[in-house]
């Protein structure tokens, strides 16, 4: 199922050639609001891609990158890898389960990749895995299921 372009920017990114957008148009929703922009791409050996650009307003008291922050890229990457190198059908879809090792701080003057790759993926669930890394730092670890919902007929 394609993501709705009257809702999702998910067009190429002329800041990042070969990146794509990865935005709702309602900045006032929980992406925009509290991550900012998004960038997402397949890299070479079909991993998915997706790119936070940390600020001031993501960094905790020790001056590194909230774990928050960490996780909700992570939340967000199971969806963008089910989009570009699953299905397609990122929605509608929920996370069931999450699980993560944070291995080192996040850098706030740095780019934040989550690099994910598809396990499995049935009809109804998707399994993902990968890791949250600035160049050659890693700083989280992950695995996360997505279960595809059915849309409910409107009432």
């Amino acid at each position: 199922m394609a993501l709705p372009d009257d809702v999702f920017e998910h067009g190429p990114d002329p800041e990042n050639p070969g990146w794509r957008h990865w935005n709702l148009k309602d900045r006032t929703l929980f992406n925009g609001a509290v991550m900012g922009k998004l960038i997402t791409r397949v890299d070479d050996d079909g991993k998915a891609r997706l790119r936070m650009f940390p600020e001031r307003r993501h960094e905790n008291l020790q001056g590194i990158v909230h774990g928050a922050v960490t996780l909700s890229l992570i939340d967000i990457s199971l969806f963008t890898t089910m989009h570009t190198i699953g299905s397609g059908n990122a929605g509608p879809s929920v996370t069931v389960e999450l699980s993560t090792q944070f291995v080192g701080g996040g850098k706030p003057d740095r780019p934040l990749d989550a690099v994910c790759e598809i396990v499995r993926e049935t009809g109804s669930m998707v399994f993902v895995r990968g890791i949250v890394e600035q160049e050659d730092h890693t700083v989280a670890s992950f695995s996360g299921i997505v279960k595809k919902m059915k849309r409910r007929p409107a009432s």
